[in-house]
């Protein structure tokens, strides 16, 4: 796998952001493994109720799983992201809070780490790496590089800026926090203008054309002597429960981790 991982220069990056163990050689060889073992599953199957050598090639659908588990990384990096938003504006407020009120900074993130629990463990990380020598200011830059939300990575320049300029800390991060607020409500607003289509999209498709369909399919088989097997009823509720869970999946990943 090295071959492979040595043409994926950004893999650990990846992996680092993602909070993944891997390494690169053993993620690839992990999801390499995934996507052949589900092919074969397929393929088996496939032919169970097939019998026909044309389910080899479902043999194709390899490359196509490799790529798809591939980005697993991916997915992981945004769903941290999505859980570090959910509390990005409440943690930002906090630190303000504290700040004012003169807690020094170290312990204003040690606290923070203990109050907030997505937010908390990059501040945790940081807190940790000063117990071991590290400034705040060096800790933070090499905690800079892998965070996975565009916003707490302004939050940690603004610090960062302020820290070397000398300036209120507590007035670049009320900046920082309000940008970050007003573009959660501009990701609401666009939030909603998706919504009404996919709600349409998923009555016509997912509701009214399958209910019909499958009236008229009963019907006109009523009429011409044609009966349905039960495999074939089970493969049809089993594709209709299937495109629900994806409208519904799509949906839910559309829906934008809000904190203000």
């Amino acid at each position: 796998m090295k071959w492979l991982s040595r043409r994926m220069p950004y893999l650990p990056h990846k992996l680092r952001t993602a909070r993944l163990a891997d390494t690169p050689e053993y993620y690839l060889k992990k999801t390499m493994m995934t996507a052949l073992m589900l092919t074969v599953g397929l393929i088996i199957v496939a032919f169970l109720f097939v019998q026909s050598p044309a389910v080899l090639l479902l043999v194709f659908a390899f490359p196509l799983l490799f790529a798809y588990f591939l980005h697993f990384a991916d997915m992981k990096i945004l769903q941290l992201s999505r859980e570090v938003d959910s509390e990005l504006v409440y943690a930002g407020r906090f630190l303000i809070i504290e700040l004012e009120s003169g807690v020094p900074l170290y312990d204003t993130f040690q606290n923070l780490a203990k109050n907030y629990e997505f937010v908390g463990r990059y501040f945790q990380e940081i807190v940790d790496k000063v117990n071991l020598g590290t400034s705040i200011e060096q800790a933070m830059n090499e905690q800079i590089e892998y965070l996975p939300s565009d916003g707490l990575r302004k939050l940690f320049w603004q610090i960062l800026n302020s820290l070397r300029t000398g300036s209120e800390v507590s007035d670049s991060l009320s900046v920082a926090v309000e940008h970050v607020v007003r573009q959660q409500q501009i990701a609401v607003v666009e939030y909603g203008r998706k919504l009404n289509p996919l709600a349409m999209f998923y009555m016509m498709i997912a509701v009214i054309l399958p209910s019909l369909g499958i009236t008229m399919l009963i019907v006109m088989a009523t009429f011409i002597g044609f009966t349905f097997s039960l495999v074939f009823l089970l493969a049809a509720a089993g594709m209709l429960m299937f495109m629900q869970f994806m409208f519904l999946a799509m949906i839910r990943s559309q829906r934008p981790p809000v904190s203000f």
